[in-house]
């Protein structure tokens, strides 16, 4: 899965492109959007199997890196999210819901990837991800009506609906059936053989639901193209800001360079698939919003790669002074 992660922005761009040819096919283009959530759930569900919930309590043993994380992505990122909102996305609600869709909800897997080619602290970033996990699925309607309630017509009731329906049903399902198969197989054989399983298989779900979302709505891609454009600047600025954000905090911090970057990378990088799943659960009729969350990673990926050269520049130059 490392290997596809590596490429991801690439990979998406490619299902957009067959998901609008196939698209052309009228039977496939009208029965694919039944395809969509089922197949987020599923990868949704393989996510979740990977995930160690219990070990939540594990994060608060560096009490310092965990409160320092959960403020950055959960108090001041949800602020700067309003500020760039409405200074950027006014004229566009649906854009704007989907912005605040994707920007609050912290990655819960391939920033781990890009902290190890950063060569941050791994084992620290994730001890957050469970912890991270809970917070955002609790907070994310929170965030939705604070933030951007007013920009489109929202049912309180469709909104927590699709919560439930594409993550707490997924989730559920993940701690059962993984505690069945440890008490099956053990610990040590779960995350040699499951795991990384899951971890392969949830990409291809992924990319068969946004082939799936664009097979059934490309049409409205290809006359929305300047979406990329509109999202381009507050989604640059969001990453930008963070990182300076990042860096400023982690030197007044006096975290060293590894566990600096697991900071830097967990407060950066953003989890589409789950803000995705409750898009489409949440918001069928409004594709827009959904397209927001597509068109996000495009641009994420690559600014992480980025990223990761700088974090990298930036050890070389701390070594040479050591």
């Amino acid at each position: 899965m490392e290997s596809v992660n590596k490429f991801q922005s690439l990979v998406i761009l490619l299902m957009v492109a067959i998901g609008i040819l196939l698209g052309q096919i009228e039977f496939i283009q009208t029965y694919a959007e039944y395809l969509i959530t089922p197949f987020l759930m599923v990868m949704l569900f393989l996510v979740f199997l990977q995930i160690p919930l219990k070990d939540i309590l594990k994060s608060f043993k560096n009490l310092k890196f965990t409160l320092t994380a959960v403020i950055i992505n959960f108090i001041w990122t949800p602020f700067l999210i309003l500020v760039l909102g409405r200074l950027f996305l006014v004229d566009h609600p649906e854009l704007l819901i989907g912005y605040i869709m994707l920007m609050v909800t912290p990655c819960t897997d391939w920033y781990l990837i890009f902290t190890g080619i950063s060569k941050g602290n791994v084992a620290l970033g994730s001890s957050i991800l469970p912890l991270n996990l809970v917070l955002q699925l609790v907070l994310l309607p929170v965030y939705v009506f604070l933030i951007g309630g007013s920009s489109v017509d929202m049912n309180t009731m469709q909104l927590v609906k699709g919560v439930v329906s594409t993550l707490i049903i997924p989730l559920l399902c993940a701690i059962i059936i993984r505690k069945i198969i440890i008490n099956k197989i053990g610990q040590e054989d779960f995350e040699e053989k499951v795991a990384t399983k899951a971890c392969d298989y949830q990409g291809y779900f992924l990319n068969a639901a946004i082939v799936s979302m664009f097979a059934s709505q490309g049409k409205i891609l290809l006359e929305n193209i300047q979406v990329l454009l509109i999202l381009l600047i507050p989604v640059l600025l969001f990453f930008v800001i963070n990182f300076c954000v990042g860096r400023l905090v982690g030197r007044v911090m006096k975290l060293n360079y590894e566990d600096s970057v697991a900071l830097n990378l967990t407060t950066l990088a953003r989890n589409s698939p789950i803000a995705l799943a409750i898009a489409v659960a949440t918001f069928p009729d409004r594709p827009l919003i959904s397209l927001a969350l597509i068109i996000g990673p495009l641009i994420e990926l690559p600014v992480l790669f980025l990223i990761a050269k700088i974090l990298l520049n930036i050890r070389e130059k701390q070594l040479k002074i050591a």
